[in-house]
């Protein structure tokens, strides 16, 4: 069967039109984060902070990386809150150690499990509920800080009309191309949900690296809207609060947190599939900026080998090689900003991996969720 050239010139046109998409947010959206420069403070002011972790048979991962949380750089009150929640390990015992040495360390020992609240919620609630400072500072037991100055900044983001302050969950650089994979990933969400928020329309924070006021939480009734959900936490949680003019971020790489990767396969598309059952709950506006986005970006390799063999091979590519450009320029910045240069000489086939990445993820689409978070 003969296929008219009619049908290689449409899809040569619905090439241009999907590459059009991806100039559109690269030039709209991405490169407010890779050209950011955060407005100099005529005056900076050092607020109470309560660095809220919650913790469930973390005890490995709370005597590698508590300390780092404990000994920041800070003259301003303080505290850690710590919430062991229903630990069979040895949790208590290294906590308590901890807090030998550390005054400014609080235990939130939970013993029983929340009846209809999934996830995480209920004692991060706890948490926060329970700290005596205004502003609120969220990590993980598995996150170290980058730096004994992540206090400090995260807080110094803050003015009057800021409520809610983004930061950067990256992962510590290893070999291997699982590493590079999921590091690659993980700055693809941050590029979007950094400068989305930087445009006016914050759509998610991550847990591992988020500030927000207690009023807000406490405003906002908590998670009661989204107790059902079993994660959420982090991302649904910011949706329904961020706006416009209440959200911050702070990418200074004293700012960002650092976590172990995945060492298989499964592990990490097991947390994928966790974390993506929540975007259809995100408000219609942000799951039609983001689907687009995604929709463009899995067409444009399609589209791009038709458009060679069927259409005009160098036409095709004098295209691509436009959003290529553009894509290497604002990738370029974006990843110096967030600590992950070492990513860029491989760009052109991690951009490739992302329509892999979007077979392999999309049965997250109707996958039930996971009712534990840990």
């Amino acid at each position: 069967m003969i296929v008219p050239s009619i049908v290689w010139t449409i899809c040569f046109g619905l090439f241009c039109a999907v590459i059009a998409i991806q100039i559109f947010y690269y030039l709209y959206f991405f490169r407010r984060l890779a050209f950011f420069k955060p407005q100099l403070k005529e005056t900076n002011v050092e607020h109470p902070v309560s660095v809220v972790i919650c913790a469930r048979d973390e005890a490995h991962n709370l005597a590698k990386n508590l300390l780092g949380v404990l000994v920041q750089h800070y003259k301003t009150t303080h505290e850690l809150v710590l919430v062991n929640d229903n630990s069979s390990d040895e949790s208590k015992y290294v906590i308590d150690e901890f807090k030998r040495s550390f005054k400014n360390l609080n235990m939130i020992d939970l013993t029983q499990e929340a009846k209809m609240i999934s996830g995480k919620k209920f004692p991060l609630s706890m948490g926060i509920k329970s700290a005596k400072y205004e502003i609120v500072l969220l990590t993980d037991a598995d996150c170290v800080p980058a730096s004994e100055f992540w206090i400090q900044k995260m807080q110094d983001t803050y003015t009057d009309d800021i409520e809610i302050v983004l930061g950067y969950g990256a992962y510590h650089k290893k070999s291997g191309l699982l590493n590079k994979l999921i590091r690659f990933e993980t700055f693809h969400t941050a590029i979007q949900y950094l400068s989305y928020a930087l445009a006016g329309t914050p759509y998610m924070g991550v847990g591992r690296n988020l500030s927000y006021k207690k009023n807000v939480f406490l405003r906002n009734k908590g998670f009661s809207s989204i107790n059902q959900i079993p994660s959420g936490d982090d991302d649904l949680f910011i949706n329904q609060v961020a706006n416009a003019s209440n959200t911050a971020i702070v990418v200074d790489h004293d700012t960002h947190t650092l976590s172990e990767s995945k060492k298989s396969w499964g592990e990490w598309m097991s947390q994928k599939y966790r974390h993506y059952t929540t975007s259809k709950y995100y408000k219609p506006i942000h799951k039609f900026l983001l689907g687009l986005y995604s929709f463009s970006l899995f067409m444009i390799y399609p589209l791009l080998v038709i458009s060679i063999l069927f259409f005009n091979w160098w036409i095709a590519l004098a295209v691509y090689g436009v959003r290529l450009i553009i894509q290497a320029i604002v990738y370029f910045n974006a990843m110096k900003k967030l600590n992950e240069s070492d990513l860029f000489p491989w760009f052109i086939l991690l951009d490739l991996w992302m329509f892999f990445y979007f077979i392999f993820t999309a049965p997250a689409i109707w996958k039930a969720p996971r009712k534990n978070w840990n």
